[in-house]
């Protein structure tokens, strides 16, 4: 049917494991999995997508209108301003045909060489300003964003080429096009040229698109999409869907989706995933490469684009959030496993789990501020910055994991009276068991107010942080959870799906990563001390009552010194050379604990930390990967909200956006006819899908000078907790 040589064609750096054809009954689940995926809106109606591509193309004609007047202005002859062009590219999750019902649109406005940046700055705002069908015209520091009626918000970068005119058939795919160019531009190509690659490398691009729908869905309601935080972002999961396209490159959608979590489930990671080999275009960009750069060997799962210069999509990932995702694929495996024998169906993949079930023990990470507008802009930054406290939790020799929930919650206002915009995450914590002890005192003290001084510290530097702008770390145990979220959240459903997939594998056997009733260490109390704290902050009621919840045997760590029968207090920040507060003349806004019951340890051991980045290489042997930059801050959704941006790698490829733009506009075109179709079923998670494309430039990280701020009151609170063994 398909000819002799069929099998023989390769796919990516690997032979293909499988060159079977759908059978009929695969093409049955496929269909069923279309169907379990439309309630959530995944799929967009034929109107509104002529409706977007009638959007697109009135900014092109726009744009090359633009580029007209800018080169008539600049003396280009007649002749030249004729063909002078210019053009508008997408790219992300439109350009893979995979956006969903209301999604942003993502595109690239390319000039050519005459066209300067601030020309993009001064003359294609003023034009945008003057446009009949603009609604409003923001500014910001990131990039440009339009906000069209019916096609929804367009975020727009800017590049340049070094060409006399820009042709409508322009290939962006071709490495000549990065030469001469400066490093901004080239990060904005490459959004362009990574999606483009994926698409290319693909052998079925409807196969692989229905897949990706349907891994992207999952991933949300699974609470593990995310960049910013460790997690991974859409860029990434498209170029895992990708690989195994290749690998399976003549199945349909509902095999690909089972042979994507077989194929995850049993990766050996570090192993880098490739959908081709990296090639060398001799223009002197950094790559990805851990023969060459030692940072490169310390990254725990590295994906890597396709198109040069060659970057490892998934640099934010730590050793808590590969393993959550590592247990999640398995879980799609099993449940996998079950569709395709007939014993459950789609809708099963896409039940969220209960994060308030899963452990015992969690950190509440309030940020607050006085009005909405500052709020908008200071939880984003703080969200930013999640994954610094995350790596400093980790990296405690007596914390197994630490599990961050990416979706906040607004917090609660009527204990909150000094600020009325407040949003509150949750971070999982499982603790070690330690042998050998009556009770281990825990002092999370340090952790929390480095992380604290980070997120205060930049936010100093780039002149955002104002008066009412705090944030607030507390420990509470999962008993205590209904003070703070809706008590449908945090009680116990009939059976919870981690335990339908325990009863599926066993009855007894236990996941042992995530489940905290398994690895989290025996009955223990809580204590926090405060220090140095005038006032608190939004202190909900709280009961001081022990935890008494079971728990089994978990892996054990060297036990400390066991000649005190009880009340063993053990430091887990180091010696206790160096103080924890900051020095005279430095102080800054801090917030970073709460007191929940008189404390039963020792007095405070805690020094200055080895490492400060989040993958922290050298901080302790227990996590053997390097640091790396604070990240950047997540794109937020409404045009209207003000865009932060964070550090990163200076090639954060296809998952940023630039420092060329500086605009924000809502660009509103007349369509106004009203859409049929049923409303779709919204996705109980945040959109962390705007995490890949933010901007790279750098910002000021741990090292960097305290700040002063004489307006702001300085609140600091210990977190401390003592864990109990069971008799």
């Amino acid at each position: 049917m398909h000819g002799g040589q069929q099998p023989q064609k390769h796919y990516g750096i690997t032979s293909s494991i499988s060159m079977a054809f759908p059978r009929e009954v695969d093409h049955q689940y496929t269909h069923k999995l279309s169907e379990a995926m439309k309630p959530f809106g995944v799929f967009e109606d034929e109107d509104e997508l002529n409706h977007r591509l009638a959007v697109l193309g009135k900014l092109n004609t726009f744009v090359k209108e633009w580029i007209a007047e800018i080169s008539e202005t600049k003396n280009l002859p007649p002749s030249a301003i004729t063909n002078v062009g210019g053009k508008i590219f997408t790219f992300g999750s439109y350009r893979l045909g995979v956006h969903t019902k209301g999604a942003d649109i993502d595109a690239l406005c390319v000039s050519p060489r005459h066209v300067e940046r601030t020309d993009f700055f001064d003359s294609f705002f003023a034009k945008l300003k003057l446009h009949e069908e603009i609604k409003d015209l923001r500014v910001s520091v990131i990039k440009v964003y339009l906000l069209c009626l019916v096609a929804g918000q367009i975020d727009l970068l800017f590049a340049r080429l070094a060409l006399q005119s820009i042709p409508d058939n322009l290939d962006l795919r071709g490495d000549s096009h990065l030469r001469n160019l400066d490093i901004r531009c080239i990060r904005s190509l490459n959004g362009c040229r990574v999606t483009d690659e994926i698409l290319y490398l693909v052998p079925n691009k409807e196969n692989f698109r229905l897949t990706l729908r349907a891994i992207k869905l999952w991933a949300k309601r699974r609470g593990i999409y995310s960049n910013m935080l460790g997690f991974l972002g859409g860029v990434s999961w498209a170029m895992l869907v990708a690989r195994t396209c290749q690998l399976y490159p003549n199945a349909v959608a509902a095999t690909l989706v089972h042979k994507f979590f077989l194929v995850f489930s049993k990766w050996e990671w570090p192993n880098p995933v490739l959908l081709k080999q990296p090639e060398d275009s001799n223009l002197n960009l950094p790559v990805w490469d851990p023969r060459v750069n030692p940072s490169d060997r310390y990254h725990l799962m590295p994906i890597i684009t396709p198109a040069y210069p060659q970057q490892n999509s998934t640099y934010n990932v730590s050793s808590s959030t590969r393993t959550i995702m590592s247990e999640e694929f398995k879980y799609g495996l099993s449940v996998t496993d079950d569709i395709l024998q007939g014993k459950t169906d789609w809708s099963k993949l896409f039940q969220p789990p209960n994060f308030f079930l899963k452990y015992k023990h969690y950190i509440v990470l309030t940020a607050s501020a006085s009005t909405e507008e500052n709020q908008l802009e200071w939880i984003g930054l703080v969200e930013s910055k999640i994954r610094v406290l995350v790596g400093n939790l980790e990296r405690n020799e007596y914390i197994t994991l630490a599990h961050v929930n990416p979706t906040s919650f607004p917090g609660n206002k009527e204990s909150c009276s000094e600020n009325e915009f407040v949003s509150m995450w949750f971070i999982g914590i499982i603790f070690k068991k330690v042998e050998n002890a009556e009770s281990v005192n825990i002092d999370l003290t340090y952790d929390i107010q480095s992380f604290t001084d980070t997120v205060y510290r930049q936010a100093n530097n780039i002149n955002m942080l104002k008066d009412g702008m705090k944030i607030e770390a507390t420990h509470v145990k999962k008993k205590q959870l209904h003070q703070y979220l809706p008590v449908e959240l945090v009680q116990r459903k009939k059976r919870s799906i981690v335990e339908l997939n325990r009863n599926s594998n066993g009855g007894s056997s236990k996941r042992s990563s995530l489940d905290g009733s398994q690895l989290d260490s025996s009955r223990d109390t809580d204590s926090g001390t405060p220090f140095s704290s005038p006032t608190s902050v939004c202190k909900p009621s709280r009961p001081a009552a022990s935890d008494t919840d079971d728990s089994s045997s978990v892996p054990d760590v060297s036990p400390p010194r066991a000649d005190q029968e009880k009340g063993l207090s053990i430091p887990v920040i180091g010696s206790s050379e160096c103080p924890v507060s900051p020095s005279a003349g430095s102080t800054i806004p801090t917030v970073v604990g709460r007191s929940v019951v008189p404390c039963l340890g020792s007095s405070r051991d805690t020094s200055s930390p080895t490492e400060q980045n989040q993958n922290g290489a050298t901080a302790a042997a227990k996590r053997p990967h390097s640091p790396t930059q604070d990240g950047p801050p997540k794109r937020i959704r409404d045009p209207a909200d003000l865009v932060r941006r964070g550090s990163g790698p200076w090639m954060d490829i296809y998952f940023i956006s630039v420092d060329c733009i500086s605009l924000i506009f809502l660009f509103c075109f007349s369509y106004q006819e009203s859409l049929g179709g049923v409303k779709a079923m919204p996705i109980p998670t945040i959109d962390t899908s705007r995490t890949q494309r933010l901007p790279s430039m750098e910002l000021p990280d741990v090292t960097s000078p305290l700040p002063s701020s004489n307006h702001q009151r300085v609140v600091k609170n210990s977190i401390r907790l003592a864990l109990n063994r069971h008799r």
